[in-house]
């Protein structure tokens, strides 16, 4: 009889699954794993999970001493990331200068870098400034008269870099987007192999990305995106890193037991202070320097405080903290706050400094005198004359922004981005036998285009990631895909409430490097999770081999439209797989 009653006190003790809400019993069946009040084992390893190493039967399998494969293993970390940075670049800046042209809103942005860096401010040029700077190789006079913008200055500032160091001439308004291109591929790789905590998935993630279309010609064209994309990346890895960094020293400050075990404390859970955060402030830096490229950068940084807060409250949690949500508000928000917002805005500014310091008697940028002029009198008069006239400014290009609703050839709906419904076409051109590239035996004329579209096999496969990604983190509370959610969600969902404005498929740009996470998360775990049985691994890591190396002869398949190289036009319809890529 006591046997029975100890047996029965065990029972209700573990919960049994008809004793749980009926909530969870339904949602279990899709996956759902409910949540623990207090975290087993050691928190060391729930707070700062350990890298995943190759198991020691491939190096045997390989022939590989085990000195050799520690070395291996170690140097990896960095190697492989930059083997890929190493392929992307080589790809990215060959033939940079070609097509040797103004393509598309190059016509833009080259033009307005170069008058930034020269003048502080964008100006008026002639309309036929743009085969002039091809015939006198950029050696033409700036002209005066300021122009009125509608992106801030960041991201044409960097343009000017490059044009200041290789000059005024497409190669020099395209090294700095394909320098950033590049090392975004870098920091993704990083990223990945920090949060999926394997070298293998973050390099595969920086690998796909290398292989996007989408990237890979935003890389190569002197346009924003391609920039502010590079910033997003940045700061989301540090984000990512100050998430370690903090969960570390939580960690450090847990009691160890009598096993060797760091238990959870709610003391300091509740408690401890985690210092200035220097990465943190390097995130609101890298977001503050995406708004002024351009304003759907604000967006980013909303999602991305969110998210980390967020990340504060459940690091505390699994410390021991009773009351994490108040103890992340109390010792972590504040800073976070100051870190973001107050830092970005502060960079936003900083980067109108030669709109600011241009004269403000007419002859400086756009609208500069408006608060001498038409803005004289007012409540807002004690505020200095610059700061008024920019506010100015930012609602003109706000109203403008809202209003734009011009019709466009290449204009598309944000439903249709993710299965690139309709990609814009940046440059065409349809020369003769044995003109500009085109074989002399072609027979018939040829095709040379850039177009902006991602690798379809890539991006349809996302399709799928993002379901993946969305179920692991409704029903497995993996942070790592809630992470690529909100970054996913950040650059795209907002799009969704300006379908009535002229927007196009390269907006896409700035969240295709989480969508690249999200496959590489999908691939991963097709390959199978740590444990698996021989059988499962290979099944696994064949199918994850054929979808990448499709993906990677998608890439190859559609190289021709991606650098403008000159094919027979019967070629170039062979590519076009959709009606709405014409």
């Amino acid at each position: 009889m006591t046997s029975t009653a100890s047996s029965m006190d065990l029972r209700q003790g573990q919960a049994p699954h008809d004793q749980r809400p009926s909530w969870q019993q339904r949602l279990r069946r899709f996956g759902y794993v409910p949540g623990k009040d207090a975290p087993s084992g050691d928190v060391r390893d729930r707070l700062v999970p350990p890298y995943a190493e190759p198991a020691p039967r491939l190096w045997q399998a390989l022939g590989v001493p085990p000195v050799l494969a520690e070395r291996i293993v170690r140097w990896s970390g960095w190697g492989g990331p930059l083997l890929v940075t190493l392929m992307a670049g080589l790809m990215r800046f060959w033939n940079l200068g070609s097509p040797r042209a103004v393509i598309f809103d190059e016509t833009y942005y080259a033009k307005d870098a170069w008058a930034l860096v020269h003048r502080g401010f964008e100006v008026n040029w002639d309309k036929n400034a743009n085969d002039l700077v091809l015939q006198t190789h950029g050696h033409l006079a700036i002209p005066t008269d300021a122009a009125y913008v509608v992106h801030p200055p960041v991201g044409k500032y960097v343009i000017g870099l490059g044009e200041m160091l290789f000059g005024f001439n497409p190669f020099g308004w395209r090294f700095m987007t394909a320098l950033l291109g590049t090392l975004s591929v870098l920091l993704l790789c990083r990223i990945g192999r920090r949060i999926f905590r394997s070298t293998f998935l973050g390099c595969l993630a920086g690998t796909l990305m290398a292989l996007d279309g989408l990237q890979f010609v935003m890389s190569r064209t002197s346009l924003l995106d391609g920039v502010l994309m590079f910033f997003v990346v940045a700061a989301f890895g540090c984000l990512v890193i100050d998430r370690d960094r903090s969960r570390a020293r939580l960690a450090a400050a847990l009691p160890v037991g009598a096993d060797g075990r760091v238990r959870p404390d709610a003391q300091v859970g509740d408690t401890l202070r985690l210092g200035l955060r220097p990465w943190r402030w390097a995130a609101g830096l890298m977001l503050g320097l995406a708004i002024g490229t351009k304003w759907n950068g604000l967006y980013i940084l909303a999602a991305f405080c969110v998210l980390a807060v967020l990340w504060d409250v459940g690091a505390r949690r699994t410390a021991g903290a009773h009351h994490p949500y108040a103890a992340a508000l109390k010792y972590d928000t504040g800073i976070a706050f100051v870190a973001t917002v107050p830092l970005a805005v502060a960079v936003y500014l900083l980067s109108w400094l030669g709109w600011i310091l241009s004269p403000s008697n007419g002859t400086g940028g756009y609208f500069r005198n408006w608060a001498a002029t038409d803005g004289k009198g007012g409540n807002w008069a004690f505020l200095p004359d610059w700061l008024r006239s920019l506010w100015h400014y930012e609602h003109e290009v706000y109203e403008f922004h809202v209003g734009l609703t011009s019709p466009h050839t290449y204009q598309s709906n944000p439903w249709s981005w993710i299965v690139l419904g309709r990609p814009v076409s940046y440059f065409y051109e349809s020369p003769n036998p044995g003109q500009d590239g085109c074989p002399a035996n072609a027979g018939q004329k040829c095709a040379r285009e850039v177009l902006a579209i991602g690798t379809p096999l890539l991006w349809w496969a996302a399709c799928f990631a993002i379901l993946y990604v969305l179920w692991r983190w409704a029903f497995r509370r993996d942070w790592r895909a809630g992470a690529i959610a909100c970054g996913i969600a950040a650059g795209y969902l907002p799009w969704f409430m300006y379908q009535e404005r002229t927007i196009f498929l390269f907006y896409a740009v700035v969240f295709l490097p989480f969508l690249c996470l999200a496959v590489a998360m999908m691939i991963g775990a097709i390959i199978g999770p740590p444990g698996s049985g021989d059988t499962r691994r290979v099944v696994g890591a064949s199918a994850a081999g054929v979808l990448v190396l499709l993906i990677a002869w998608n890439f190859i398949y559609f190289w021709p439209l991606y650098t403008g190289t000159a094919i027979p036009i019967d070629q170039w319809r062979s590519r076009m797989w959709l009606d709405t890529w014409v």
